[in-house]
């Protein structure tokens, strides 16, 4: 019930402005993202049915407990998964138009780096303090 009324205000507070960035496609849309890796005695699905969107010019930022599947949603999405044992099950990625889960290795080469990167869960080895992300 609360969450139905919380719901509804934030409706009610939507400006004409807001309305028209919301119908904007999204720059990644990822649906149903589902990862499994196999091995014995049996396989583990370690993703399952992982849906959101980021427009362009936000950020999402991916919270949770240790081992919930933080990094490989991430490492998925870019194409770096170990393959095997990981393997994408279920699902759909498209970033800007396209679905990440069926460009070739070369198509994802292209996209990393320039249109879009990770940032690991240990900030101090991935980032320079003396540098601004835009210098990155």
């Amino acid at each position: 019930m609360a969450h139905e009324a919380a719901r509804q205000s934030i409706a009610q507070i939507q400006t004409p402005s807001s309305a028209a960035l919301v119908s904007e496609p999204p720059l990644l849309d990822v649906w149903g993202l589902s990862v499994r890796f196999d091995g014995p005695p049996k396989g583990v699905n370690v993703v399952e049915d992982l849906s959101f969107s980021v427009s362009k010019g936000k950020t999402l930022c991916i919270v949770g407990e240790s081992g919930c599947g933080k990094s490989v949603t991430s490492i998925a999405l870019v194409g770096l998964l170990p393959t095997p044992p990981a393997r994408i099950v279920a699902g759909s990625a498209m970033f800007d138009g396209q679905d990440l889960l069926t460009l070739t290795e070369r198509e994802r080469a292209d996209l990393r780096g320039d249109r879009m990167a990770i940032i690991f869960q240990e900030p101090t080895t991935s980032l320079n303090p003396a540098s601004t992300i835009g210098d990155i």
